[in-house]
């Protein structure tokens, strides 16, 4: 879906990451808005929300949330320094430095996570959707609104269990 957008990928930079699971990824989310013409903040707005409220490809709730969250935590620091996620049903939303390259990043992060959940659930299969969105964080001003937009992200979606779903380093 984004493959067109540029990815900036420069080491010791903030980036804000998004991916989803294959199964998220509907013909409301495939055809509609990408035929809309709107900003990608916009599109990315509207995504976010309706994907907040949907339950196709939502595998992140007991153990596979539990096991999302410890493998974030233990990523290898070569690679990245994770500073603040958030494990929708859906799909997930961090924010990290960059010590490597983003797309080897992102590849260790969907490929390990997607082995370990497709076994645990019996799947076999592309697990997650083949983009991503990432955004290279600003400044300061922009940093703190991502970094409040993941911590709020399973608030705002009035999911019980939002305490379990949000890390962050200033918490």
């Amino acid at each position: 879906m984004y493959q067109n957008l540029p990815h900036i990928s420069e080491k010791f930079l903030y980036q804000f990451v998004t991916f989803r699971t294959q199964a998220s990824t509907d013909e409301y989310v495939r055809t509609c808005l990408q035929a809309q013409n709107v900003t990608t903040k916009r599109v990315q707005y509207e995504l976010d929300a309706y994907l907040d409220r949907s339950q196709k490809g939502a595998y992140f709730y007991d153990e596979i949330l539990d096991m999302t969250h410890k493998y974030l935590l233990d990523l290898n620091p070569q690679l990245c320094e994770m500073v603040a996620f958030s494990v929708m049903p859906n799909h997930l939303h961090s924010l990290f430095v960059q010590h490597d390259d983003l797309a080897k990043i992102i590849r260790y992060i969907k490929g390990g996570l997607s082995y370990r959940i497709n076994n645990k659930i019996g799947k076999r299969g592309e697990f997650w959707q083949r983009n991503y969105f990432d955004k290279a964080v600003r400044d300061a001003t922009h940093f703190d609104v991502v970094y409040r937009y993941i911590k709020h992200n399973a608030i705002k979606a009035n999911l019980e269990d939002f305490e379990k779903r949000f890390y962050g380093i200033y918490e």
